[in-house]
């Protein structure tokens, strides 16, 4: 399962408490662990047919910012295991596609038959990859009102030089971002995925539905969850591009056929 959503969401507060009902039922959820998405970007086709798999890389960026939550170290550690596998099958001259490859390390890093699940933000910007990785994975996906999430990335400090530092900019990354998810969700299965409210769900209105979807008794571990920003209020209205994609998120989440546990 891959929980998605902007920045500024509460995914990663979700994530957390997912990440503590994964692994009391021997199951795994790693908090921003990544891979997959450093593995579109570096496994390729030319590396592949030169023989070299840029394990090295790889491991860098996942080391870099350490994923977080029960089991991620241990999860870190298999990881590394089997891409130092992988390269040494890429340099015995494997003729692997990438996609084919990055499905086995995907599959062996978070163990076969086991229940698992990933948090990262940046899922949200290849989504069509992510399903060709994973064709049977299913989706969390948190949203949150556009003026909370603005006014949350203009609070963000620390080193992030990618995040905007103005309002306007904050809502058309906010609409971007939402956007691919609502273009994706046209081609996937309805019961595939769950979208959730966050602010509903720290209000805890949206636990029954999630936990029908995973399958997974969840209410003891969301009660840290709280809206600490809220919707602060503003006499500026949202732009039209952002008013269109939030209404079309509630009206996709309210129409949404209640998913079957798996």
């Amino acid at each position: 399962m891959f929980l998605i959503g902007a920045q500024r969401s509460g995914t990663t507060a979700l994530s957390f408490a997912l990440n503590a009902a994964f692994h009391d039922v021997g199951g795994l959820f790693t908090v921003n662990g990544k891979l997959p998405y450093l593995l579109q970007r570096w496994i390729t086709q030319e590396d592949i047919e030169c023989a070299h798999l840029r394990a090295d890389e790889i491991l860098w960026a996942l080391r870099r910012k350490l994923p977080s939550g029960k089991g991620a170290e241990e999860w870190l550690a298999r990881t590394e295991a089997v891409l130092r596998k992988y390269a040494q099958e890429v340099a015995e001259g494997s003729g692997i596609s990438p996609i084919e490859m990055a499905r086995g390390i995907v599959s062996e890093s978070y163990g076969a038959g086991l229940r698992w699940g990933e948090k990262y933000n940046e899922y949200l910007l290849m989504l069509p990859y992510l399903r060709s990785l994973v064709p049977e994975a299913r989706y969390v996906v948190l949203i949150r009102h556009p003026e909370a999430v603005v006014h949350s990335m203009l609070k963000w400090s620390g080193d992030r030089p990618w995040n905007p530092g103005a309002r306007k900019s904050a809502l058309d990354k906010w609409n971007s971002w939402n956007a691919r998810w609502l273009h994706f969700a046209r081609n996937i299965p309805n019961e595939s995925y769950l979208m959730v409210d966050y602010e509903e769900l720290c209000r805890g209105s949206e636990t029954d539905r999630m936990e029908k979807f995973l399958g997974l008794e969840l209410r003891q571990y969301f009660t840290t969850l709280n809206s600490r920003t809220g919707s602060p209020h503003t006499d500026a209205p949202l732009p039209p591009d952002t008013m269109k994609t939030w209404r079309a998120l509630n009206a996709l989440r309210s129409t949404q056929r209640a998913p079957q546990s798996s």
